[in-house]
């Protein structure tokens, strides 16, 4: 045979589940996205066509669906757990389960009659999506958390100057600029044994979060480098559950508009939001000791 397979895996992706959890009028909601993705004794499949060894992704999908009317959704890392570990403990083939998430917030609405009780009424809050992804091999876990598409702004305390010049260089330097990004962070858990308390994963995100947008809003930021290391310090130096931090965060340019042909002076009031091209700044923040294992391309997690 003059090839061999590689490493694959297969399952369903984008599994999308909403659960209500009724506590008499007041209802609370979790809304999931969930891919599944499994690998391990699968060669046959792809040599002879063989499905002797194959769990049906639809088998996959009903099992989401199944395991949050069964286990519920505490958190998206817990329902995550629970579906790595299904997978590969009752499944003899399957080796290695990946679970990918992404939750989706919602805000409770409260009715202009507060003396009725209800409490079930909900908007999407912003366009923030939190994130978890949870590998399991049969003895070890990887659980991997964060968010995308969080949006943050400084109006002031921030420079950018002393910087590289060359003669292609026409960006003026600045003692007093907007600083925005998008960020996009994952974070590792050191927890990967079941013998180990596992954190309280709904208040470590929370908690991380609040961490992220404290250490973003209190530096005094020379460079969007400096602002993003200190970003993932914050999150090391207070959650002892977190080992790993990284960042991609794209700099959302502000530039000052120039009044001048108009008569009018900007005084750093009016500024033109440019969308592309954009810097982008990329980083992984260690506690000492430890290794990097969180992809450089977040895009891949």
């Amino acid at each position: 045979m003059s090839t061999i397979l590689g490493q694959n895996q297969y399952g369903k992706a984008e599994n999308r589940v909403v659960k209500i959890t009724r506590d008499g009028a007041t209802h609370h909601i979790k809304d999931l996205n969930v891919s599944v993705s499994l690998s391990g004794d699968m060669d046959e499949v792809h040599y002879s066509g063989s499905n002797a060894s194959v769990l049906p992704t639809d088998t996959t999908k009903n099992t989401v669906f199944a395991f949050a009317k069964e286990h519920g959704i505490e958190s998206a890392e817990q329902f995550g757990i629970h579906l790595a570990r299904h997978f590969v403990t009752s499944q003899e083939p399957i080796h290695r389960a990946r679970i990918r998430i992404e939750e989706y917030a919602w805000e409770r609405i409260e009715g202009s009659d507060a003396t009725s009780g209800k409490r079930h009424s909900f908007a999407r809050s912003g366009q923030e999506v939190r994130l978890t992804q949870v590998t399991y091999d049969g003895s070890a876990w990887e659980v991997v958390s964060g968010l995308k598409d969080l949006t943050v702004l400084n109006s002031t305390d921030s420079e950018f100057w002393g910087y590289v010049k060359d003669k292609y260089t026409t960006l003026q330097e600045t003692n007093d600029r907007i600083l925005a990004t998008e960020v996009s962070g994952r974070w590792r858990f050191n927890w990967t044994d079941d013998a180990a308390e596992m954190p309280d994963w709904e208040a470590s995100y929370q908690e991380t979060r609040k961490h992220l947008l404290q250490a973003f809003a209190d530096t005094y930021s020379l460079s969007l480098q400096q602002t993003m290391y200190e970003m993932g310090k914050r999150i090391i130096d207070s959650r002892s559950e977190i080992d790993e931090v990284r960042f991609s965060l794209p700099n959302k340019h502000h530039f000052l508009v120039d009044l001048e042909p108009f008569g009018l002076k900007n005084d750093n009031e009016v500024y033109f939001a440019a969308d592309r091209p954009y810097g982008l700044i990329e980083a992984t923040i260690l506690r000492d000791g430890c290794e990097a294992r969180i992809p450089v391309d977040l895009t891949n997690l």
